[in-house]
């Protein structure tokens, strides 16, 4: 070889070493997405779909997960710039971008609460529960709580919330007071619905059904994931990849068994009835594409919470944006 030779396949080697250190330093320079969530939350199921599918790696986004112990963790690691994408429901969203926060939000799944009576129960109807004790997942400005109040309110000729004693606590401590018999029904969250479920309790309805009789149609999903909109502009594309990898990962539990049996010893289930329960309620939340018809029922939905909250659950300067609502770039 020629020293003429030699000295191209040498400036060619260099120049390949330096194409290759760009194209490392591209892949550094691709962040994770930090991804905070409830240590306990159902959302995890779903996350967990998408590692063990390789779904991240195949859509090209490395997600790096913290769980939690609070809602209010997850609010300070969002605002603290902790965590880029947080879970939570859009009516919270709202409020914050309303206040001057810029976030947005994109569903995951459609599962809501639901109304759940004593096995041996007489309670057939709403006005059924007058001058009974109703166990209420949260506090007195619950979505939920709120729109069974304002289905009940035609039903019984006023307030339902003067004819009954609600008990306002946490999910878990709820469901061990209807199991003793110290409640007589409880409004909850749709997992601890499930498992009451599987235990013979009875479903007297859900939180689906009461905003489709209240005209909230086709009922919105409302739980899904809130970033800060910065983000959707710096990282479009590992947003776009991720809510993809999220959707397909919602598919598999929706048909796969097979899915559901690897995530079963992280479930905490007490029986394979509970098993099956959760995977049902679960798989009936798989969210559809977001439309223009769930904007619209979206919008209704604030302007009922509005009037039946007020301030208190949708701000001092209540205006439902659609902005809120992302969707990917072409």
């Amino acid at each position: 070889m020629s020293a003429l030779t030699r000295r191209g396949a040498l400036l060619g080697a260099g120049a390949l070493g330096v194409a290759l250190g760009a194209g490392l330093g591209s892949a550094r320079a691709a962040r994770p997405l930090r991804l905070a969530t409830l240590k306990f939350g159902t959302v995890n199921w779903l996350l967990d779909t998408v590692a063990a599918e390789g779904l991240d790696v195949r859509e090209g986004v490395t997600l790096q997960r913290t769980q939690l112990a609070s809602t209010q963790a997850l609010t300070v690691a969002l605002q603290a710039n902790d965590a880029d994408l947080v879970v939570s429901d859009w009516t919270w969203a709202m409020r914050r971008r309303t206040d001057g926060e810029r976030v947005q939000f994109a569903p995951y799944s459609s599962a809501l609460g639901a109304l759940v009576v004593g096995k041996d129960s007489k309670i057939n109807a709403l006005a059924d529960l007058k001058g009974k004790k109703l166990g209420v997942a949260g506090g007195p400005l619950d979505k939920s709580w709120l729109l069974l109040r304002a289905r009940a309110h035609d039903l019984v000729g006023g307030d339902i919330a003067t004819m009954l004693e609600p008990v306002f606590g946490a999910p878990p401590l709820l469901s061990e007071q209807l199991r003793l018999g110290r409640i007589d029904a409880v409004l909850t969250y749709w997992q601890f619905a499930a498992r009451l479920d599987a235990e013979g309790f009875r479903k007297l309805t859900d939180v689906t059904q009461l905003m489709g009789e209240l005209g909230v149609t086709p009922p919105p999903p409302l739980v899904g994931f809130v970033w800060r909109e910065e983000l959707a502009n710096t990282e479009p594309k590992a947003l776009s990849a991720f809510f993809r990898a999220v959707d397909a990962a919602n598919q598999i539990l929706k048909s796969s068994d097979a899915a559901w049996d690897r995530l079963k010893p992280a479930m905490q289930v007490s029986s394979d009835a509970e098993f099956t329960r959760l995977r049902e309620y679960f798989r009936a939340g798989v969210p559809g594409p977001w439309t223009e018809a769930q904007l619209a029922s979206s919008k209704k939905l604030y302007e009922l919470l509005a009037d039946l909250g007020g301030a208190d659950v949708v701000g001092a300067n209540p205006r439902f944006d659609p902005a809120l609502f992302w969707s990917p770039k072409a």
